[in-house]
């Protein structure tokens, strides 16, 4: 018994609408920088959802792998936006001494 598609995309919209809501209402910057890696996930499970969907419906094992690896290649790129926007929280803490969305004003030093 498999679990149908529609389970798994309920379940990634509710996450993307998790993670839009995120970054809307909240105004810390590591809040909205999670939210934004909680949407990276749910677009993950939709890829990973059809993928596995179009692998059942043709029998190709290659579609079910070519899912998988560009899930990867997300994660990948996730994570070197994590490390990069972590460093750039840390730089303007260091000279704001906040990273509350609403008090930052970039444009002007």
């Amino acid at each position: 018994m498999t679990v149908p598609i529609f389970w798994y995309l309920a379940v990634a919209a509710a996450l993307f609408g998790i993670g839009t809501l995120g970054v809307l209402i909240r105004r810390s910057a590591i809040m909205a920088f999670l939210s934004i890696e909680l949407m990276l996930n749910a677009v993950n499970l939709s890829i990973v959802a059809f993928a596995r969907s179009l692998g059942e419906r043709t029998g190709d094992l290659a579609a079910v792998l070519d899912g998988h690896v560009l899930v990867l290649m997300v994660i990948a790129v996730a994570a070197a936006e994590a490390a990069i926007g972590l460093a750039l929280f840390i730089a303007v803490y260091r000279r704001r001494r906040t990273i509350d969305l609403n008090r930052l004003n970039l444009m002007r030093w």
